[in-house]
């Protein structure tokens, strides 16, 4: 007895169905089933059961001859937002979503010749991996200021709020993103380095390493570049983030913030000693990843077997340089950066209380440097700077003192040309002290400028530049390496300006401070202010502190 076609089509449906189950990239059934149904709708064919859903002729298509279907050029801006921003929320890779669609498409059962769909064969996965991403890239266009036909790099753009909600909801959803928004004024100051016109290095001593956080604000700072790069038609290289972590650990900890990107077209793969090369290998294959988290170690064995390339890094996170030193791999982190073609944006995390840690962040920053802290502590505002307080016993003796000091510091930077600041009380304190200052075995030739000098000796150059507290706003202090303070100021909070303003972009500089005995009031707050910055506290200073 022949069968129905009732029969038959129950026997397709439960066919389709287990197959649908044993995939791997298998969907549910209404999924599929919208996909078909979508698929056929725009075909402009229709099953018998559809043939109602029929669409109405419209000004713009008075013929239907397009089936309701919208002009491309009108809709294209309003389905890609819609699909990007349903990915956002449902969690999901538009890759995957499209690679998903096709797998689905392919393996629904329908006969194109028998159930008169369009004939044209269906694009590969890869095209479609290709078209998600370009979907991606448009949302993050118009989320960067697309809308209004410019880039603005004055401000944070809204796809950075984006990344960061991203991360909020699906890393630290309890405390309401409090823990990540908390951090707002140090990520708005990492933005503005990372983003300027003239990208300037990162370095971060108020831990031995990035925070939950941090490193939340850092990876949406570099989706935002990636973002605005793509509006501005620039070629985007992969990776475009190099996060280097010590252990297999924090390479979890990181991929983790990042993954809740990759629905916004930024795809991340940690590369770590705990799976086995082969399998990184292949996985490298069949993607291009715009962040790339790495143990130094992995990373220069798949670099030397030309398994992924990082010549063209635009941005290098070393997270944690201590634990580095510590583990005797710090030649390998010296490695990663030759390899690196390009002049890449740095940013190092790490402890300060290792004097061997600032000789290496010194030697890998090599442009511009910017020293952020999440804390508002002393102590780590004021890192790698190193505080020496000489005493003097009256106001008479403050000038050959200051020679004295000058000369020392000619002696320690043999060979180099330095800048030093002197800052002392007053304007006519600061006439006297360039009119009066003249070294043994030294030449000083005077500018155009009463207040600034230059001193020649066989050890080498010193610019000094005379300055009073009145007029110390006006001083880009950070510009100097050396400080003079010749007059201490009255408060420690004074002291402390001058010295984290000086610290601000100089790795190993120095402060000098010259105390007398009418500065036995700060005499106390002085020295707790150097035994919290773990620096010497003269004998002096504690004696006077203890009387």
């Amino acid at each position: 007895m022949a069968k129905g076609d009732d029969a038959l089509a129950r026997k397709r449906n439960r066919v389709r169905r287990k197959r649908l189950r044993s995939s791997e990239n298998a969907v549910s059934a209404r999924v599929a089933a919208i996909i078909a149904s979508k698929r056929r709708r725009k075909s402009g064919k229709r099953r018998g059961c559809e043939g109602m859903c029929f669409s109405l002729p419209t000004p713009d298509d008075p013929f239907n001859e397009r089936h309701g279907k919208k002009r491309k050029v009108d809709d294209e801006s309003t389905d890609d937002t819609a699909a990007a921003t349903a990915a956002a929320k449902d969690g999901d890779d538009p890759k995957k979503k499209v690679g998903d669609t096709a797998a689905a498409a392919t393996k629904d059962g329908d006969n194109p010749k028998k159930k008169g769909a369009n004939t044209k064969k269906q694009q590969p996965l890869a095209k479609a991996g290709a078209e998600a991403k370009a979907k991606s890239k448009a949302f993050r266009q118009r989320a960067t200021g697309a809308e209004e036909g410019r880039v603005d790099f004055d401000r944070p753009s809204k796809f950075l709020v984006v990344c960061l909600n991203a991360i909020r909801d699906a890393v630290a959803p309890e405390d309401g993103g409090g823990s990540i928004h908390g951090a707002g004024d140090w990520g708005v100051e990492l933005w503005r380095c990372c983003s300027a016109h003239a990208p300037c290095d990162v370095l971060d001593a108020s831990g031995a390493s990035a925070t939950v956080a941090q490193t939340a604000w850092l990876v949406s700072t570099a989706c935002d570049i990636v973002a605005r790069k793509e509006r501005l038609g620039m070629v985007v290289s992969c990776p475009f983030l190099l996060y280097l972590v010590p252990s297999q650990e924090k390479a979890a900890q990181v991929r983790s913030i990042c993954k809740p990107l990759k629905p916004l077209g930024i795809h991340s793969v940690s590369l770590h000693p705990g799976a086995s090369i082969e399998h990184q290998i292949s996985g490298l294959k069949t993607c291009e990843p715009e962040f790339l988290i790495a143990t130094p170690e992995r990373l220069l064995e798949l670099v030397s077997l030309k398994a992924i390339g990082i010549s063209s890094v635009s941005m290098l996170v070393i997270d944690g340089l201590k634990c580095f030193v510590d583990h005797n791999v710090i030649d390998k982190i010296f490695s990663i950066r030759e390899a690196i073609s390009n002049n890449p944006q740095i940013t190092i995390f790490t402890d300060p209380s290792d004097k061997k840690v600032a000789t290496m962040a010194k030697s890998l920053l090599r442009g511009r440097i910017t020293k952020l802290s999440i804390n508002d502590s002393v102590s780590s505002r004021s890192a790698f700077i190193a505080q020496h307080v000489h005493f003097c016993p009256s106001e008479e003796l403050k000038t050959s003192k200051v020679k004295e000091i000058l000369q020392q510091i000619l002696q320690n930077h043999p060979k180099k040309t330095s800048k030093v600041l002197l800052v002392v009380a007053s304007d006519e304190k600061a006439r006297h002290m360039s009119s009066s200052l003249k070294l043994k075995n030294c030449t000083v030739i005077d500018d155009s400028h009463g207040s600034s000098f230059t001193i020649c000796s066989s050890v080498g150059l010193m610019n000094v530049i005379v300055k009073d507290r009145e007029n110390m706003v006006a001083t880009d202090i950070e510009e100097f390496e050396t400080v003079l303070v010749v007059d201490l100021p009255p408060s420690v909070d004074e002291y402390v300006e001058i010295l984290t303003g000086a610290a601000l972009h100089v790795i190993g500089g120095e402060v000098h401070s010259i105390f007398c005995n009418t500065d036995a009031s700060i005499a106390k707050p002085l020295a707790e202010l150097l035994a919290d910055c773990s620096q010497v506290v003269p004998k002096f200073l504690k004696n006077l502190e203890s009387s």
